[in-house]
């Protein structure tokens, strides 16, 4: 964990304006092409979520805005960023999962099962793990949604929230899934966003 300098931090300014907002959130809602993980999902046979999700935390950590967190009124830099996710159970309720990232993407399979297990034969809500160096998603396979609004506490946060669509099959036989991005302006901006866009992409491609 790196502690940001904020006096001496380029985006002091952007960081002392956008913390004292009542609301300093920002979402983004874009595509992706999902055709060609779901090909390779289906042919190795494993869970399509599980290796978009994969995608996705690669390019989470690809991007230190998106790795920066509010700690005891400091900035910090976590070096991992793991994934937790809302799972569903057998009876239709959800719990929150804390899924450690591993750049193998068997390794993360093995720890999305383990979590997906013990959501289900507990029936907690909340993981054994809490903390900061996390993104919070959730998976909406019901809804091919163009917009997207995340729950907040009213306490400052700083954890990026995202969530997944439906896929959409295209005319040309692409297949599409929406994003939706939410974090905090005070240490994310547009182009950071961008960044991720891209770089999720990448990923999904390869």
């Amino acid at each position: 964990m790196e502690v940001i300098d904020i006096n001496t931090w380029k985006r002091k300014q952007h960081y002392d304006h956008f913390k004292t907002l009542k609301d300093p959130y920002f979402a983004v809602t874009f595509p992706v092409d999902v055709s060609i993980a779901y090909k390779k999902a289906k042919a190795k046979n494993v869970s399509f979520f599980g290796k978009y999700l994969h995608d996705c935390m690669k390019a989470i950590n690809d991007v230190d805005e998106l790795k920066l967190r509010i700690k005891d009124d400091q900035v910090v830099k976590f070096d991992t960023i793991n994934a937790s996710a809302t799972l569903m159970r057998s009876n239709q309720t959800f719990g929150f999962s804390y899924i450690e990232f591993d750049d193998e993407l068997d390794q993360f399979l093995s720890h999305l099962i383990s979590e997906k297990n013990r959501i289900e034969t507990t029936g907690a809500l909340f993981p054994l793990r809490n903390d900061l160096m996390c993104i919070h998603c959730s998976a909406m396979p019901w809804v091919n949604f163009s917009g997207h609004k995340e729950p907040v506490s009213g306490v400052l946060d700083s954890v990026p929230k995202l969530a997944f669509s439906k896929i959409v099959k295209e005319n040309d036989g692409k297949m599409m899934m929406n994003v939706s991005i939410n974090v905090n302006h005070a240490l994310v901006d547009g182009y950071h966003i961008g960044l991720f866009a891209e770089k999720f992409q990448h990923y999904l491609n390869k």
